[in-house]
């Protein structure tokens, strides 16, 4: 098959940190359906930092997350931030937990689940942004990518821009 003469050679996708963001989570509300277990995971509080903004995450806002019935949760998740100088973000995002069967025992149990490596599951996110803060529209005009991994009562998240 010979390659499509249109397809060009494109840089490779680069990125650079945008911040770091810890979400202390509230109990579930289960809610379940046709497609899997629903379940709402309300955000409590949390914060936010790196080089050009850091603040806190507002509570309200939570992750309507779809237990798969292949172990897969898709994430869908909205939440507002506060930057440091009062400025509010809304923050959404969409994204993929997959843990291989070996480790649903050990992730299955929330009192643990935060021990066991990131590197042993998937959790990758896709962050989009709105804000009308004149310091801040910038953020409306980016993508970006998310690794998530589970802290102590809650979710954390290393957040790149993509360039």
């Amino acid at each position: 098959m010979t390659m499509d003469t249109r397809i060009r050679d494109v840089r490779g996708l680069e990125t650079r940190p945008l911040f770091d963001m810890a979400i202390d989570l509230e109990a579930p509300l289960n809610i379940g359906g046709p497609l899997g277990h629903r379940a709402l995971f309300g955000a409590a509080r949390g914060t936010f930092e790196g080089p050009k903004l850091r603040g806190e995450v507002l509570p309200g806002g939570g992750d309507w997350a779809l237990f798969r019935t292949d172990a897969t949760m898709n994430l869908d998740v909205r939440i507002t931030l506060r930057v440091d100088d009062g400025a509010q973000v809304y923050m959404s995002y969409s994204g993929r937990w997959t843990t291989p069967p070996e480790l649903r025992p050990e992730m299955g149990d929330s009192a643990t689940r935060h021990l066991v490596d990131p590197d042993r599951y998937y959790f990758r996110t896709a962050p989009m942004f709105e804000t009308g803060a004149p310091n801040y529209r910038w953020l409306n005009d980016i993508v970006c990518v998310g690794f998530g991994y589970f802290i102590d009562g809650g979710v954390a998240y290393r957040v790149f821009e993509v360039l």
